[in-house]
């Protein structure tokens, strides 16, 4: 199980069944990463990747809470939806839109992101 934290707030994702998935979990299974992720047009939050990842592109809409590898080395959080060639990576549980946007939110130009691996979930 994929954690993601933002301040106080601890979200879980599923991880995709992918190549590009699995070399992230593989990633933080060596040490969590805090990421700066920046808004980009009102409907995700963007992060450079200290590494690069194996691509597994496809054309998908995206949907809030989807995590998304764009380009093989940002990491993306979607709170709202866009449609384009990606690598989805997995789908944060159980998390509405109003709670993304309040956590991440368009009114926020940049967060501060702790992803790790939880292996007791």
């Amino acid at each position: 199980m994929l954690k993601i934290q933002v301040g106080d707030t601890v979200f879980e994702a599923e991880l995709e069944n992918n190549s590009s998935a699995k070399a992230l979990k593989e990633k933080l299974e060596i040490e969590p990463l805090l990421l700066n992720m920046n808004d980009f047009s009102n409907f995700e939050k963007v992060g450079n990747l200290p590494w690069k990842l194996p691509q597994n592109n496809k054309q998908i809409t995206t949907k809030p809470g989807d995590l998304i590898l764009y380009l093989g080395n940002q990491l993306v959080i979607y709170y709202d939806t866009n449609s384009w060639k990606f690598t989805p990576v997995g789908k944060i549980k159980n998390v509405n839109v109003d709670k993304l946007r309040e956590v991440l939110g368009k009114d926020k130009d940049s967060v501060t992101v702790k992803f790790s691996i939880d292996e007791e979930a």
